[in-house]
Formats: structure tokens, sequence, C-alpha cells
């Protein structure tokens, strides 16, 4: 918002935002800005015309000569990373069949598992993992989303699927400063808090056995009690 916009806008800890406990005195609206946002906001040079360009090169330099630099890679495996990225790209949600993909796209499973964490430490993705009872970066892998809604458009365009969008951008900003892992009955839990994303009609009923939950939902502008506008948890960091 400051460096697009030139608000001033503060930062608010998970509890202020599950409490509604935010607030945006400058900005009346926020949901266009929130939309502009997903589209193009989430790297500096979304202030540019060519963003899609720009962000299109960014991916393929990262995929032809970042990834293989970093892991000693040739170029046929380049390829089959470029290959992956588009299967989870085209795929909504992305819940990894590690044996199946191996065999689509010609690999071991074990080259697999590296393949996925070369994309995520290059920012290309992100993985929600389940329960590890405390350990970061351990657990069975339940979805793989990109890592940004930005990157989302970019590669699908107009087919991008809103469901896809909303997860995305909600594990995506959370994961920052808060351990997020898969929930067996909602999308995601974070510090014992069950999360269930949607649009402006998200029902309770996936989450009323939940002690500690809410409904995050997109195209609200405001919350009340355990319903929580989407937008809000742009204001963690």
């Amino acid at each position: 918002m400051n460096f697009f916009h030139g608000y001033d806008i503060e930062v608010y800890s998970l509890q202020q935002i599950i409490n509604n406990e935010f607030k945006l005195d400058q900005i009346k609206h926020p949901l266009p800005l929130f939309k502009d946002y997903l589209k193009r906001g989430y790297y500096p040079f979304g202030v540019e015309n060519e963003i899609d360009l720009r962000l299109g090169q960014i991916i393929v330099q990262t995929l032809e000569t970042d990834i293989p630099q970093y892991a000693n890679l040739n170029v046929g495996t380049s390829r089959k990373i470029k290959r992956l990225l588009k299967i989870i790209a085209e795929s909504v949600p992305f819940k990894p069949n590690f044996t199946k993909i191996a065999e689509i796209i010609n690999v071991s499973r074990n080259s697999l598992d590296d393949y996925f964490l070369y994309m995520e430490h290059a920012g290309l993705i992100g993985q929600l993992r389940n329960e590890t009872n405390g350990i970061r970066g351990l657990g069975k892998i339940e979805k793989v989303y990109l890592d940004n809604t930005n990157i989302i458009y970019n590669l699908v365009g107009n087919r991008s699927n809103i469901g896809n969008i909303r997860e995305t951008f909600f594990f995506n900003q959370m994961r920052v400063n808060n351990e997020v892992i898969s929930s067996k009955t909602a999308d995601f839990v974070i510090d014992n808090y069950t999360f269930e994303i949607g649009g402006s009609n998200k029902q309770q009923k996936q989450i009323e056995k939940e002690g500690k939950s809410f409904v995050v939902k997109d195209d609200i502008e405001f919350g009340y009690l355990n319903i929580i506008p989407l937008w809000a948890f742009g204001l963690n960091y």
C-alpha cells in the first residue's frame, strides 16, 4: 500500500486480525486495491506497465538459469522442472501424487523432492505440510501452491481459479510470520486456530465442530465475530 499508493498502513498481529481490531482510516473501500494487488502488487516492479513481460522473464530465468546453476543441473533437467511448474499451475488445487508425477516427467522419486525444494527456495512455489509437532519443514506435503497470486495470473491468466487465488494469498501472507499447516477439516491451521477460506457466501458448516475457527471471506470489506475479510491478512507484515 505504501509503495504503490502512498498509504501508511499499520502492521497487525494475527491476534489483532482475527479479533477484527485492524483499521484502514485512509481507505474507505479496500477491495479494489486488494484485487489490484492480487494481479500486480506483490513485486516492486508491479508499478511498471509491462509487469507481465518482466515477471515472465524472471520466471524463465529462474527455471532455465538460476536453479540449474545453483543445483548444478543440465538442460534436460531444467526442462523437467519447467514442466513440473506448468503441472502445478494448471492443477487446482495441486495435491501431489509424487509417484505419478515422477512417472510423467520421467524422474526418480527422490529427484522430484529436490525439484520441489529448489522451486520453493527460488520463490516459485509454497508447500503446505500437515501437522509436524512444531518441527517446521518436516511432514507430509498436502498441497502445493504457486508462491503468490501474481505468478498465478502470469502463468494461467483468465483461467485462474478464484478459490486457488484466495488460498494462495492467505498462505503466502501468513507463512511469513507464522507456521501454517494443513487442516483435516478446513484449509489451514495456525497456532491451533482453524481457517476456512472462501467467498462472501461461505458458510460455517465445515468448521462448526472446531473450537477456535474462522471463516475468511473474500469480497467483504469488514469482518464480524469469527468472520474475517481475506484482505486483512495482508496486514500481518
